[in-house]
């Protein structure tokens, strides 16, 4: 394992000058943010002028391009356009995993697993993985739901943030069944009132998540997603996320 970071943890950033940010904080690995909000790339872009996104993301100033993050509004069949596309990119500058989004609450359970073995039949010739993110909201927010969608779209994997199961309806769910499907892992601190808290003041327990995580012989990234926040000093936070999580590998 190794320790990476979102670019979004510097959103307000033009991409280059958060990659050059992750830098001087010492990190080696990055997740790039392809959101059609949000993100410092546009899923559109990567379709109208991959050559120019391909330059953009090979400006990393020695980081390491861990895991793509895409995040796509578009209808049919625009959307598998862009993330055929996407998958292109990936292929491109070496990342082996993108993460998606489940479909919010109440979609019917057929139409997401055809839509997820659709996103895996494209990733697939590219030679790239599709990790599924677990979130409040969406369907993977209850891990026996995230690992039954695993169990019926054959390729797909879990992008694994904890902070999910500690704050939200599932708050103290048991998802160590997941970990098995785990492609990726996004981390920050979290109590079961806030999403995001300072680091050491939440319940994530890292050291016993790194353990579990090398029983399953995950060997991929620990990627650091913190969004900025009124009164918090995002450097310091962002130096002791990268000094913890390094102290236990």
């Amino acid at each position: 394992m190794f320790v990476a970071a979102t670019c979004r943890c510097f959103a307000h950033l033009p991409l280059e000058a958060a990659m050059r940010q992750l830098v001087e904080l010492e990190y080696t690995a990055v997740e790039i943010m392809i959101h059609h909000d949000g993100g410092h790339i546009q899923p559109s872009a990567v379709l109208a002028d991959p050559e120019h996104v391909v330059a953009l993301c090979r400006q990393t100033h020695r980081l390491t391009p861990a895991a793509l993050s895409v995040d796509i509004e578009a209808p049919e069949p625009e959307y598998c356009r862009q993330f055929a596309a996407c998958c292109r990119l990936a292929k491109t500058i070496k990342v082996v995993t993108v993460t998606v989004r489940s479909a919010e609450l109440g979609t019917p359970f057929n139409a997401e697993i055809e839509r997820l073995r659709k996103m895996v039949s494209l990733a697939a010739p590219e030679g790239v993985r599709v990790g599924l993110l677990t979130e409040v909201g969406r369907m993977t927010e209850d891990p026996n739901t995230a690992v039954v969608i695993c169990n019926n779209v054959k390729g797909l994997g879990i992008t694994l943030d904890p902070s999910h199961y500690i704050f939200g309806p599932h708050g103290g769910a048991n998802y160590e069944q997941l970990l098995k499907h785990v492609y990726h892992v996004r981390l920050r601190d979290t109590s079961k009132d806030q999403l995001q808290v300072r680091i050491g003041q939440g319940d994530v327990e890292y050291g016993r998540l790194v353990n579990q995580l090398n029983k399953v012989r995950y060997n991929r990234a620990l990627c650091v997603d913190l969004r900025q926040t009124p009164e918090v000093d995002q450097l310091t936070e962002m130096r002791k996320m990268r000094l913890l999580l390094e102290s236990l590998l």
